[in-house]
């Protein structure tokens, strides 16, 4: 490991690092890891996995100490006198927090990632180390024999850690922890996907080979001297696509793509030339990372072209440092400067590179909000996975945000008290709404009012944790009587359900189970959904729950009418309007919602945001009401959903699809066939899913069997 930190720091402090080690395998001791190694070899591993990506020697010594504060007596101030104040904050930032058995397991993981963002935000290395630390985990979990316990680190991995990774760029770590997360969290779909990457790769391995000799050819005769290689789409990757757009495996046109490495940033413009004069791009492909890199400072071209024997292709055009930033991230950044090795910060920003912190900071401003553990994993989600776009103030100045950003979320970008006294937006000029998507080059001028006033509703016109958390932060503060009063209603339906009466209960042993100060307490977490109903019945009357389990279920279907209060809110709706969910979209929990007006003043139809539908009432914006899903209804309901699918006529398909859908966990309710022919049958299926997420991994579950050719959601 010396000799590796030697190869690219020869003023690496030997003796530092030799003590590290020493004191590592001394305080570990005789502890094992569930392969039966001895424990000292994880921190060993951890260190050389960032000798790779050539970090300073603080690092590394932190790599070999990160769990000594966590896992042995050892103290910060203990490591602060053997080895500087520095390495004993880097220490400190990675160890997780101390034991919290008697929390949620969500709860501790939004502690862990409350501590982590705060420390990293100071200190990238801190990042760096619990990131290889991470990795190091997942390459080794298939020893931990406990499935669900190897599922949440799974989970926890692929939700917190790979999108920590992207941020600052470290494109390598980032996939191969989602690839590792893939295989525990959704073997099935992976070995589907892994299959089909093998069939392909029989089938179109050589024109591969083919096509990157082809478009070397044509730079060579253009007197560019390049690099050219394909790449293959991640299965993890391919996943993620799956979900989000409703095609099936054979129609993905990018699980090749080319790369072009060449010397200059003008040699990338150069090449982009040759391409496109060469093979007919392909309209609206084409994307200028160069000139506007992305957060996390990835810097390519990007265009899609009909290439070589017909082949539709994507080429990523780069030089071989930025191939590197790209890979490596901040990770790349750390050389000599000024005699002494490590990051050099300005060095990157010379280079046109930004400041990498920048991102983290803003989930900083997320924990400034306060909130519950639940918010804050939600926000930091947020803020981690979207894509960016860019838009201007009247005066300028570039404000970035995630793709899909709307008014609200400028507005909070530029300040808190904007977004909390925004009443209107200008976009380029013109009036439009607070549900508008903004885009590319917008001009966005906020209107604001005297005094804030932020309605429930606009969580509904926000997608970034930031502009979320301050409205939530809002809402803890002006509607606790509408948590109160949901919390107690849905408390008494259930006690009802059940044949009691919540009134003969006495509610001193539930406050006490969940440590809870008062009635108003309890009924307040029930409603922000920190306490489930039939957690108070159960611990009112033990056992009642799971004896009436099955009855339970079937009353959990969300239905319209008054009772549908308790899982839309928003719009100022009056009490007692009844809701009407509309046949046309079909809306599930998930789905971003509205609700039209009956102009009969029958109560409200609730409509998906892309219902085709909503175009009749454009021009009427006083039957417009934003809503959206309370806790109620995205935790413990079941809704009905339809799906269309296209499946090769084959012996056992229809069981293969019925198997897929049953392991995704969904429950099929009704079956029809129709279309038939000798080749393919049309099949529309009718299931109950929990949320909208789930009807969109059973829709890409499906998407990997090579039977079904396409999945589509039916509206209505």
């Amino acid at each position: 490991m010396i000799e590796r930190v030697h190869a690219y720091d020869p003023t690496a402090d030997e003796a530092l690092l030799n003590r590290a080690y020493v004191f590592a395998m001394r305080m570990h001791g005789s502890q094992t890891r569930a392969s039966g190694d001895p424990y000292y070899a994880h921190p060993i591993e951890v260190a050389g996995i960032l000798t790779e990506y050539r970090l300073d020697t603080a690092t590394i010594v932190t790599a070999l100490l990160h769990d000594v504060i966590e896992d042995t007596p050892v103290t910060k101030e203990e490591i602060g006198k053997l080895f500087g104040e520095e390495i004993a904050e880097l220490v400190e930032g990675v160890t997780k927090l101390s034991k919290l058995e008697l929390q949620a397991e969500h709860t501790r993981q939004a502690e862990n990632l409350r501590k982590f963002i705060l420390a990293i935000s100071k200190d990238v290395r801190v990042l760096l180390v619990k990131l290889a630390d991470r990795l190091h985990n997942m390459r080794t979990l298939h020893f931990i024999k406990n499935q669900a316990k190897r599922e949440r680190i799974a989970r926890e991995t692929r939700d917190i850690y790979a999108p920590l990774a992207r941020n600052i760029g470290c494109h390598r770590i980032c996939t191969e922890l989602e690839e590792l997360s893939f295989q525990h969290t959704n073997p099935v779909a992976r070995d589907a996907i892994v299959r089909r990457l093998e069939k392909l790769r029989e089938e179109q391995g050589g024109a591969v080979q083919l096509v990157s000799q082809e478009i070397l050819a044509r730079l060579e005769s253009a007197n560019l001297p390049a690099r050219v290689f394909g790449r293959e789409k991640a299965p993890y990757s391919i996943w993620r696509k799956l979900q989000r757009k409703s095609i099936g495996f054979s129609q993905m046109s990018d699980i090749y793509a080319f790369r072009v490495i060449v010397d200059s940033e003008e040699d990338c413009y150069r090449a982009l030339g040759v391409v496109h004069r060469a093979w007919s791009s392909v309209p609206d492909r084409f994307k200028d990372f160069i000139s506007t890199p992305k957060r996390n400072n990835y810097r390519s071209l990007h265009t899609t072209v009909v290439g070589p024997r017909g082949m539709r292709i994507e080429m990523q055009i780069r030089t071989e440092s930025m191939d590197r930033v790209n890979e490596e991230g901040v990770a790349a950044h750390f050389r000599y400067k000024d005699a002494s090795y490590g990051l050099d910060l300005e060095g990157m920003e010379a280079a046109g590179g930004r400041d990498p912190l920048a991102n983290l900071r803003q989930l900083v401003q997320v924990l400034e909000h306060g909130g519950d553990s639940e918010e804050l994993v939600e926000h930091a989600k947020l803020e981690m996975f979207l894509d960016q776009v860019f838009v201007f103030t009247p005066k300028g100045k570039l404000v970035s945000l995630p793709r899909g950003a709307m008014p609200l979320d400028f507005a909070y970008a530029v300040h808190t008290s904007v977004g909390d006294t925004c009443i209107g937006v200008k976009i380029n000029g013109e009036l439009k709404p607070l549900r508008t998507i903004l885009t590319n080059g917008d001009v966005v001028e906020v209107i604001r009012g005297s005094k804030p006033v932020v309605p429930p509703d606009w969580r509904s016109l926000t997608v970034t944790g930031r502009a979320r958390s301050a409205i939530r932060r809002h809402i803890r503060q002006t509607e606790k009587e509408e948590f109160l009063r949901l919390g107690r209603v849905s408390v008494e339906q259930t006690f009802e359900r059940a044949g009691k009466n919540l009134k003969d209960v006495s509610l001193r042993p539930i406050l006490e189970r969940f440590a809870l100060e008062s009635e108003e307490a309890l009924f307040d977490a029930v409603g922000r959904g920190r306490v489930t109903p039939s957690q108070v019945l159960e611990t009112a009357f033990p056992g009642m729950v799971d004896a009436d389990r099955e009855a339970a279920t079937a009353r959990r279907k969300i239905e319209g009418g008054k009772g549908a209060r308790l899982y839309v809110r928003g719009g100022g709706l009056t009490p007692g309007v009844s809701l009407h969910f509309a046949h046309c979209c079909s809306p599930v929990p998930g789905d971003r919602i509205v609700g039209i007006l009956r102009e009969d003043g029958e109560g409200l139809d609730v409509h998906t945001i892309d219902c085709p539908k909503l175009a009749e009432y454009e021009d009427r914006e006083d039957l417009w009401r934003d809503l959206n899903w309370t806790p109620e209804a995205e935790r413990d309901t079941v809704s009905l959903a339809r799906l269309h699918a296209t499946i090769g006529n084959a012996p056992g398909v229809l069981g293969q699809v019925c198997t897929i859908i049953g392991e995704a966990g969904g429950n099929i309710v009704n079956l029809r066939m129709h279309h038939r022919q000798s080749d393919f049958f049309d099949t529309d299926i009718d299931v109950e899913v929990r949320d909208a997420k789930h009807l969109t991994n059973i829709s890409a579950a499906l998407r990997t069997c090579p039977s079904v050719e396409t999945v589509d959601r039916t509206r209505g």
